[in-house]
């Protein structure tokens, strides 16, 4: 056990609520998008006043609020511990069967229920270090769901540990579960001024160690191709096809640079996301990615020119070109409050961790609450080979997490 005489609940926590479909849905248009994102979120509250926190609450938008109460008489600033219930839209969530491998030995795991899913060492080399721990995977028809019902669980075995321990000194703590994450949408209605939070920190992180303060910059374009319908059989000189012209641009999309599958590291991209349609009207989406936050546009330039290198070859083609913000690299923010960063650098060495600063190949949370006045990094829980049927968590690695966020909540108590 990470914590010494403390019996952990985050592994039987987590495999209880993994077996919760809360998958989001980006097509929808309500908050939360999906209803059942709330079965989970009504369980957590029920389990957070249980604990101890009596002011758990969930509202109307599917977000749980709850306070861990003080225990410093020092005026130390309100800290936020912040993860989502959702799950991706990219793989099924429904019928999610949590199997547990004890005392991993190396081996490749192969899903009892689809034997052709198999997590090797081979794809996924994390695994090598975590030989001897005990290892949480799906059943080989689902994704798992560590993304991110681990940071979940992990918050809620913190707020048992810490109710439990009232001599352990720290300021007050705000828990805030999200849903939508998924799909961009996770922190839209949260209420900033019930929160009350000074600084936030999200978990929904991967290895053990790592420490994430850089996300991508990232716009949203739609393209929608308007073109002309005629029977085929009457069609020549007068149809325009909005299908080949959508497809005809897609195909001018670079094919060894700017996409995902091309790129690593600090490179940007962008992607089409969805195509649909038909004659008269096709949509394709995008996603526009990039830690340094000026090549945005550069990047919605370049392929608005696709875009009118496209319209040349379709006359009568009309086209709509439109950018949506979506969030903006968490740096930006942090680097104006670098103790935020900083202490949690010092609750991995108390910890006994060596802390990673990484980047992040995507966004959290705390992206867009970071701009929204609360700095918020993110924070390891063990998820791995997320929004796949490969996916996997350590529970060693979730239980190491409520450690080094117990020790983090003590480090800003003694600075402050």
């Amino acid at each position: 056990m990470s914590i010494p005489g403390y019996k952990h609940t985050a592994a039987d926590r987590f495999i209880n609520y993994v077996q919760v479909d809360t998958q989001s849905d980006p097509a929808s248009t309500t908050q939360p998008t999906t209803m059942k994102q709330k079965d989970l979120s009504s369980i957590l509250v029920k389990e957070l006043i249980a604990i101890g926190l009596a002011d758990a609450e969930l509202d109307e938008h599917g977000y749980v609020y709850a306070t861990i109460p003080a225990t410093s008489a020092k005026e130390v600033p309100v800290l936020c511990f912040c993860s989502h219930v959702d799950t991706a839209p990219d793989c099924s969530g429904t019928g999610v069967k949590p199997v547990l491998h004890m005392q991993y030995k190396g081996q490749d795991i192969v899903l009892p229920d689809d034997p052709t899913v198999v997590i090797s060492t081979k794809n996924h080399p994390y695994l090598k270090e975590r030989i001897g721990d005990d290892i949480i995977t799906a059943s080989g028809t689902t994704l798992l769901g560590a993304d991110d019902k681990a940071g979940v669980a992990i918050i809620m075995d913190l707020a048992q540990y810490m109710i439990q321990h009232p001599e352990i000194p720290h300021g007050k703590i705000r828990v805030l579960f999200t849903p939508d994450e998924e799909v961009g949408r996770g922190v839209v209605k949260v209420d900033m001024q019930k929160l009350g939070a000074h600084y936030g920190y999200t978990l929904d992180g991967g290895e053990r160690g790592h420490l994430e303060g850089e996300t991508f910059s990232a716009d949203a374009v739609t393209v929608t191709f308007n073109g002309v319908s005629a029977h085929p059989g009457y069609a020549k000189h007068k149809m325009v096809s909005a299908i080949k012209a959508a497809s005809t641009f897609v195909d001018m999309l670079p094919k060894n640079e700017w996409g995902p599958e091309t790129t690593e590291g600090m490179q940007g991209f962008v992607h089409p996301v969805r195509i649909e349609g038909g004659i008269e009207k096709t949509v394709v989406q995008f996603i526009i990615r990039s830690f340094d936050t000026p090549t945005l546009p550069q990047y919605e330039q370049r392929l608005k020119g696709l875009l009118d290198k496209t319209l040349i070859l379709y006359p009568g083609m009309q086209a709509e070109f439109v950018i949506q913000e979506q969030y903006r690299n968490m740096k930006e923010i942090l680097d104006k409050e670098p103790q935020v960063m900083a202490y949690a650098e010092e609750a991995y060495i108390r910890a006994g961790l060596q802390p990673k600063k990484m980047s992040i190949r995507g966004g959290t949370d705390g992206s867009r609450l970071s701009f929204m006045g609360l700095p918020c990094p993110n924070i390891f829980t063990g998820e791995m080979g997320i929004h796949s049927k490969q996916e996997y968590v350590s529970v060693q690695d979730m239980e190491k997490a409520v450690e080094t966020l117990a020790h983090l909540a003590q480090v800003w108590e003694m600075h402050s």
